[in-house]
């Protein structure tokens, strides 16, 4: 029996690079009845440099979980919660701090890289400075064993491994060791439909899973190409071309693909056609996304019981795991 730890933090809707990189694989654990999941939304988490914004993170609560059931995750078979909502994790938190030191923490290369992406410079929030330990609490209160993550978070569970290990060899053998569950070569990051490093929010070079099928046709005919492959005539170049990029990833006849490529890098085959062809693949996968996902927001109260179910239910998990803990340090006063 596996279990499984995943989320996401609740800073907008999720996108395709989301689903190509983690959604798409949750649902797929999710099947396999040997497999516990829980997926998390991580508001405390997206609160650490969003705290004086807080109205970002609360609202989109929904929007993620709309997202999480649109795609095919099913309540009945894993558990979606709220990050907040386990007041368990924060204790766990305080706990594992006392086992790192501030040195480890700034040697994270993830921390240190988003520490100069966000430019905080002196001003780095503590909780943002120090969330490594608060995602070793994530993972260990439900004692994940995998843990599915991009190779950019690797650091991150690399520190977990530490703490876990400093944990059971202080005390005693509590923690579960958790190992990392990496994307495919080659899928686990999702470039822009710019062309630009990953699709990203804060970029707004996405194509989102509630975006409606007008939206889509619009982003994919803005999309980047071969800026020299001016004239229909031209020759073109395939690598770096982002409808065929996409194509690579959600196009399932890859016999045509790859004729589409031949064609156009011998020239003689125009942007719009690849891009048309493009629109139809993604509808084809959106579509049933998008109205599993309108069906559930014609109740908002319903989708809101579920995250208040799944978070009661991983607050028992957890408050076990704490128990656990408490008594191999020794802090179990009254028993």
């Amino acid at each position: 029996m596996n279990t499984i730890l995943t989320g996401d933090r609740p800073t907008g809707r999720l996108h395709l690079g989301h689903y190509v990189g983690s959604l798409k694989t949750r649902v797929e654990m999710q099947a396999d009845p040997t497999n516990k999941l829980y997926v998390m939304i991580a508001d405390v988490q997206a609160l650490t440099d969003n705290a004086k914004t807080p109205e970002k993170v609360s609202s989109n609560i929904l929007e993620v979980a709309l997202d999480y059931l649109a795609v095919g995750l099913d309540p009945s078979k894993t558990t979606l919660f709220i990050q907040s909502q386990i007041p368990q994790i924060a204790e766990l938190t305080m706990f594992y701090l006392n086992l790192v030191s501030v040195a480890r923490v700034r040697r994270n290369p993830t921390v240190k890289t988003e520490i100069e992406q966000k430019n905080f410079g002196e001003g780095v929030p503590t909780g943002f400075f120090i969330y490594p330990v608060s995602q070793a609490a994530d993972i260990t209160a439900f004692k994940a064993n995998l843990v599915p993550v991009g190779e950019d978070q690797k650091p991150m569970l690399e520190q977990t491994q530490e703490i876990v290990h400093s944990f059971n060899s202080t005390y005693s053998d509590v923690l579960i060791q958790p190992k990392g569950v990496f994307p495919p070569k080659g899928m686990g990051r999702l470039p822009g439909i710019d062309g630009n490093g990953k699709m990203s929010k804060s970029l707004g070079n996405g194509i989102y899973l509630a975006d409606p099928a007008d939206v889509v046709q619009k982003k994919v005919m803005s999309m980047y190409t071969d800026p020299n492959h001016i004239h229909v005539q031209d020759p073109g170049q395939v690598e770096g071309n982002m409808v065929f990029t996409y194509l690579d990833v959600f196009g399932k006849d890859k016999e045509y693909i790859q004729e589409l490529k031949d064609h156009y890098r011998r020239g003689g085959l125009g942007d719009v056609k690849i891009k048309r062809y493009l629109i139809d693949v993604l509808e084809e996968e959106l579509a049933p996304i998008r109205a599993r996902r309108e069906e559930f927001a014609k109740d908002p109260a319903a989708v809101m019981d579920i995250l208040r179910q799944g978070s009661q239910e991983a607050e028992k998990v957890a408050a076990q795991t704490l128990a656990e803990v408490k008594s191999a340090m020794g802090i179990n006063y009254f028993g």
